[in-house]
């Protein structure tokens, strides 16, 4: 681990303290939670914005084959 100094405000510090006293947990501890929380939040939003941005990326293509052709067919071969 690594020790960081971090200014926060007064109301901020209150009320990380009221939470350490609460819980039971050291406010390092509460910090580093707080910090693993953002930043896997922001992972999931970078996540979510590249399947956003891949969505619909062949909609105009006319190369491809027609999947749902394919598909159908694909189904009528397994049948028994």
């Amino acid at each position: 681990m690594t020790r960081t100094q971090v200014y926060l405000t007064e109301g901020e510090r209150d009320r990380l303290a009221a939470e350490a006293r609460r819980t039971g947990t050291n406010q390092s501890a509460l910090i580093r939670e707080a910090v693993d929380l953002y930043l896997d939040t922001r992972d999931r939003d970078k996540s979510r914005d590249a399947l956003l941005a891949a969505a619909g990326l062949w909609r105009h293509r006319t190369d491809l084959p027609d999947f749902d052709a394919l598909r159908r067919e694909f189904d009528r071969d397994r049948r028994p």
